[in-house]
């Protein structure tokens, strides 16, 4: 495996992982492209074996290139064109709807955020609240697992 392909595909996976992270529809779907294109890279770097095209009587005692790289990254280039004409339509929707392609945050999840950051509070309390009950039944005296539980 040549280093300057290894390289070009760290780079695609790195670039493209960081723009999925951005807030921009249009950003997430050019990331997506790029880990694809990452992906098909490294798939075609694992077939590093070079040789003759792989049909009958072209062999003739001569070493033959492996075709199952080759097939799988014309599959993975067949399914990422549907995913992302299918991103690009849900961008260009979300865009008609809304004016802008920033993805704006969901209040379902910060509801759930705030309700375990409760709900930790809550446990908390609980805790607290039985080990006082533990400490006033035993008159104040702290016993060998209260310690360990302590600890």
């Amino acid at each position: 495996m040549s280093l300057v392909l290894a390289l070009t595909t760290a780079i695609l996976f790195s670039l493209g992982t960081w723009l999925l992270l951005q807030r921009s529809l249009t950003r997430i779907v050019i990331g997506l492209g790029l880990i694809g294109h990452g992906a098909n890279l490294l798939l075609l770097q694992t077939g590093e074996r070079r040789g003759v095209a792989p049909f009958v009587g072209s062999m003739a005692g001569k070493t033959v290139a492996d075709p199952m790289p080759q097939a799988l990254a014309l599959t993975a280039i067949v399914i990422s064109f549907g995913v992302g004409a299918f991103l690009l339509a849900l961008a260009y929707r979300s865009w008609q709807l809304t004016g802008n392609d920033l993805v704006e945050d969901d209040l379902d999840d910060r509801r759930i955020a705030a309700a375990l950051e409760l709900d930790d509070e809550e446990v908390a309390d609980q805790q607290v609240q039985s080990a006082a009950e533990a400490s006033a039944e035993t008159g104040g005296v702290v016993t060998s697992e209260e310690e360990e539980a302590g600890a």
